[in-house]
C-alpha cells in the first residue's frame, strides 16, 4: 500500500513534469530554467534536483512520459488509412507534441543528451508505420522501409506547418494526398 509521502511525492514529481513539458514546449530547454518550472508547477525549487537529479534528468524524464503517450496512442496491429491518420491527427493535438518540434533543434546539436531519445521516437515511428505499410500492396519496387520513411517525414512536416499557421493548415486535407501515394493500386502490368 501506498504511503501518503508516497503519493505526494508522486503527485509533485507530475505537476514538476507537466510544468516542464509546457515551459520546454513554449520557451525550449536551454531558456527554462529551475525557477520557471517551480513556479509554473507550484512545488519547491529544490524538490525538482531531489526527484531528477539536474535539469538534464527532468528534460529526459519531461521525454520519456511523452513518448509513453505517443506509445499508448499508435496501434501496435495493423490498421486502416483512416484509423492511422485519426490517430496521427490526436497525437498532433496533443499540448506535449509541439515540445518534440520546440527540441528538435537541441537533439541534433552534437552531444545532445536528447539526441538518442529522438532516435527511438522515430525509429517508434518508422517500425509502426512499416508494419503497417507491409500489410498493404505497395507498388513494385517500393520497399514498406522507405515508404515509412516517406510517411513519418511527411507526417511530421505537416505537423510543423499545422504548428507554425493552424488557421491555414486542415489536417484533413494536408492528409490527402498521403491517402493517395499509400493506399493507391499498384500499376497494371
Amino acid at each position: 500500500m501506498t504511503t501518503r509521502r508516497e503519493q505526494t511525492s508522486q503527485e509533485s514529481r507530475e505537476l514538476i513534469l507537466s510544468a516542464a513539458a509546457e515551459l520546454f514546449a513554449e520557451k525550449g530547454y536551454r531558456q527554462t530554467t529551475f525557477a520557471d518550472v517551480a513556479e509554473r508547477s507550484r512545488i519547491s525549487r529544490g524538490s525538482i534536483p531531489w526527484h531528477f537529479g539536474s535539469k538534464e534528468g527532468l528534460l529526459l524524464a519531461v521525454l520519456e512520459r511523452s513518448l509513453d503517450v505517443i506509445r499508448s496512442g499508435l496501434p501496435e496491429e495493423a490498421a486502416s488509412f483512416d484509423n492511422m491518420r485519426q490517430r496521427a491527427d490526436m497525437l498532433m493535438r496533443l499540448p506535449t507534441s509541439k515540445l518534440f518540434v520546440t527540441l528538435l533543434v537541441e537533439a541534433l546539436e552534437p552531444g545532445s543528451p536528447i539526441h538518442d531519445r529522438y532516435v527511438e521516437i522515430h525509429n517508434t515511428l518508422r517500425d509502426l508505420c512499416r508494419r503497417w505499410l507491409e500489410s498493404l500492396p505497395l507498388p513494385p519496387g517500393t520497399s514498406a522501409e522507405a515508404l515509412a520513411v516517406t510517411v513519418v517525414g511527411a507526417v511530421i512536416g505537416i505537423h510543423q506547418q499545422w504548428l507554425l499557421a493552424p488557421d491555414r493548415i486542415d489536417l484533413a486535407e494536408a492528409f490527402a494526398p498521403l491517402r493517395l501515394l499509400v493506399t493507391a493500386p499498384p500499376p497494371a502490368p
